[in-house]
């Protein structure tokens, strides 16, 4: 075995286990006769809007408020449904599925560590089977990059930090599971990610392959 094998997995949600989330919400400015990078950019340079996300994510205002202020925000003129439009073109990444699903039955555990945009809209019964830990902001009250968010994530799984990997899209939600002792990987592509993997963690994950050690 690797120096380097971890024994536990840690995960984003949106933008990891999912396709590209800033390529779906281009396509819902783009749809809404604005610049391709206005949400983005609103999360970026407008104190408002970033204090509206974290509340959001933390689980300190309900939905309907957050798609309003938002709205109101972006210039868009109706905030109905308005998480649901976002995301409407992100779409399940079926290979980190199958590697996630890989990892724990090669006796991996695996944990889910998200920021949420509400709770309802992850598919729930996936979630069980793929994950042995599950810690959404929402429910938590913190949100990444806060470092304690990282620690519930380690714990939910039973695994030290230190024997942990996270990966995520974001590359400053990295820094701080680096600092406990994880591994990280960021996430840009399923074969980076799971070729990544499967050095770290010590088996394949690939479906088409024989279910053995790595590296």
């Amino acid at each position: 075995m690797a120096a380097e094998t971890r024994s536990g997995l840690l995960l984003d949600w949106g933008g990891v286990m999912t396709s590209n989330l800033m390529s779906s919400f281009s396509a819902f400015c783009e749809a809404e006769g604005l610049d391709p990078g206005a949400l983005v950019g609103i999360f970026r340079a407008n104190r408002e809007a970033r204090e509206l996300l974290f509340a959001f994510e933390e689980g300190r205002i309900e939905e309907t408020e957050f798609e309003l202020g938002l709205a109101g925000l972006l210039g868009v003129a109706s905030a109905e449904g308005l998480i649901d439009r976002l995301f409407s073109g992100s779409l399940l990444e079926e290979a980190m599925v199958g590697a996630v699903r890989a990892a724990r039955a090669g006796g991996v555990r695996t944990g889910l560590i998200s920021n949420s945009w509400g709770t309802s809209r992850y598919p729930h019964e996936l979630l069980a089977e793929l994950f042995d830990g599950i810690v959404l902001s929402g429910e938590v009250g913190i949100r990444k990059p806060a470092p304690r968010i990282y620690e519930l994530g380690a714990r939910a799984i039973g695994v030290a930090p230190a024997r942990c990997v996270f990966v995520d899209d974001l590359p400053f939600n990295l820094p701080p599971a680096e600092r406990l002792g994880m591994a990280t990987v960021h996430h840009t592509s399923a074969e980076h990610t799971i070729a990544q993997l499967e050095r770290l963690l010590g088996i394949s994950l690939r479906a088409d392959e024989p279910d053995a050690a790595v590296g």
